[in-house]
């Protein structure tokens, strides 16, 4: 099974979605922003989330699939002022994501052509799926 995949999650947010409840996360990293972009919430839309980077992500990594229930990407404006003369003005993209454990799998295949292209991944599908 083909699908997107999400790199660089926390341990604790893996194991904590493992439980089976529906969680939101807040992705800030670029290459997880452009993914999630290219992807819309439905009942049958599976994601890979892993813990690894998206450096070292290879054949035979461990990850967990999940269903996305709903997506949402926001920009964010930053204006810092110092001493009333010099300010920086910066934007901040993030998306967030509520999620749902569907099973573990194991990566077969990376596609992943740079850091404006989505990663997706060829997962094993998984014969125990979580009833939730």
């Amino acid at each position: 099974m083909k699908c997107a995949a999400l790199t660089g999650i926390s341990p604790e947010v893996i194991r904590d979605l493992r439980t089976g409840k529906p969680r939101t996360i807040e992705l800030q990293s670029a290459h997880n922003i452009v993914t999630i972009a290219g992807v819309e919430p439905g009942p049958e839309i599976h994601i890979f989330m892993t813990s690894i980077d998206i450096e070292d992500l290879g054949p035979g990594d461990a990850g967990i699939c999940v269903d996305l229930l709903s997506s949402v990407i926001s920009m964010k404006r930053i204006v810092e002022y110092s001493q009333g003369l010099y300010f920086e003005e910066r934007e901040r993209m993030s998306a967030r994501v509520q999620v749902k454990y569907c099973s573990s799998s194991v990566v077969k295949e990376v596609f992943h052509e740079g850091l404006c292209a989505p990663t997706q991944v060829e997962v094993l599908k998984s014969s125990c799926y979580h009833a939730g």
